[in-house]
């Protein structure tokens, strides 16, 4: 299956998951996973979230930020990978000056 987010809307989701500002994002769901291309402005985050149900793999295209994993904030930038296993929690923050763009996957487990 090929996912062709250049014809896909953006859609906005202010504070998502209780972060700042808002997220801009192309999803793709199948009513399990779900896969998307998202965009935080500086500034914006996704907030601090569980994933007890699913894991996420996360790529950084473009950008920089700040990943809380479990509580403990690391830095990231364009060509890192952020891996969260499922029961374990984390949030995204854009901390850099310019946009962050980043790929999701969100597999159920």
């Amino acid at each position: 299956m090929v996912i062709d987010f250049n014809t896909m809307e953006d859609a906005a989701f202010p504070n998502f998951k209780g972060g700042e500002k808002e997220l801009q994002a192309k999803m793709f769901w199948d009513g399990t996973n779900r896969i998307m291309r998202g965009m935080l402005i500086p500034g914006a985050s996704i907030g601090e979230h569980l994933h007890d149900t699913n894991s996420e793999i996360l790529f950084v295209i473009k950008g920089e930020g700040t990943v809380i994993d479990d509580g403990t904030a690391h830095p990231v930038r364009e060509g890192q990978c952020v891996y969260c296993p499922k029961g374990h929690s984390h949030s995204l923050i854009n901390s850099g000056n310019e946009d962050l763009i980043f790929y999701a996957a969100v597999p159920n487990q």
